[in-house]
């Protein structure tokens, strides 16, 4: 939990923040020692629920997070894992129920669809859920599960040229607020073909900020294909999955690719992107 839980009165729990101060000695390689106070990044639990008529809300994930934007963090992991397309939200709020301790009030989200999910949270876990690089299965049907997950029109439009391909990390760099202050999270950002921004988000999970992105749109009634999905790390094959869920032209990446993860792109038509700096980009699809 937070270190900083209750709000000044100390009567009931404020909602946790992306950092939280702490107390650091800083060793010099000449033998100095300097107390100081830092920021870490807030990495808190979240569970989601999930509801629609005639059956009561059930836990379907549980996920540690970076505080903030947890509305768009369980929305668009919803449509990313194919268990609801993006008309089925009727809407997400933090639960209220009476057993949860007062330090859980803002860990636990219940999302509520119009009608029954596309796929029962418990069958899609157990059989389709591919998106480790750990967990074993044949490459050949983590693909085929990939690419059966969309939650809508794919992408149409332009995408970017190289040279705007180039400088849309440094951009999606200049948005990192909490990376800034911490050094400890990720960032994943939704681009236009010229470049302009749409919305970035940040979190402690790099899978965890790209949900948070097609949340975004999602929960703001915005279509979730875009030109242009832009991430900080690498581009392993969950977040290519995510890219094909939520029908983007193009997924740029400051790290390397993997070898599933390329042959999920050319397979999905999307154009990946690696290494991406100012000096060059490398195109693997």
């Amino acid at each position: 939990m937070s270190s900083e839980p209750l709000d000044p009165t100390g009567s009931r729990p404020r909602r946790p923040g992306p950092t939280v101060r702490t107390r650091v000695v800083e060793l010099g390689s000449d033998g100095t020692e300097r107390r100081h106070e830092d920021r870490l990044a807030t990495e808190e639990p979240l569970e989601v629920r999930l509801a629609w008529p005639g059956v009561p809300a059930r836990r379907v994930w549980l996920t540690m997070r970076t505080p903030g934007h947890d509305f768009e963090l369980a929305a668009g992991w919803l449509v990313h894992e194919g268990i609801a397309a993006v008309d089925q939200i009727a809407g997400v709020a933090y639960c209220t129920d009476a057993e949860l301790a007062p330090e859980q009030e803002f860990n636990v989200v219940t999302v509520t669809l119009t009608t029954p999910p596309v796929v029962e949270p418990g069958q899609r876990h157990e059989s389709r859920s591919t998106g480790s690089s750990a967990c074993g299965v044949c490459g050949k049907d983590s693909i085929a599960d990939a690419l059966a997950v969309s939650s809508g029109a794919r992408w149409m439009g332009g995408l970017p040229a190289p040279d705007v391909v180039r400088r849309l990390p440094e951009v999606l760099r200049e948005q990192q607020r909490t990376f800034a202050r911490t050094g400890g999270v990720h960032a994943a950002g939704l681009f236009e073909a010229d470049g302009t921004l749409l919305v970035a988000r940040e979190d402690v999970g790099r899978h965890n900020a790209v949900d948070k992105v097609t949340g975004a749109r999602v929960l703001a009634g915005r279509p979730v294909a875009a030109s242009c999905l832009v991430v900080s790390g690498r581009a392993g094959f969950e977040l290519v999955q995510k890219a094909v869920a939520c029908g983007v032209g193009a997924l740029v990446s400051v790290g390397a690719p993997t070898s599933l993860s390329a042959q999920l792109a050319r397979d999905s038509g999307i154009a990946l992107y690696g290494f991406t700096s100012a000096a060059r980009c490398v195109r693997y699809s």
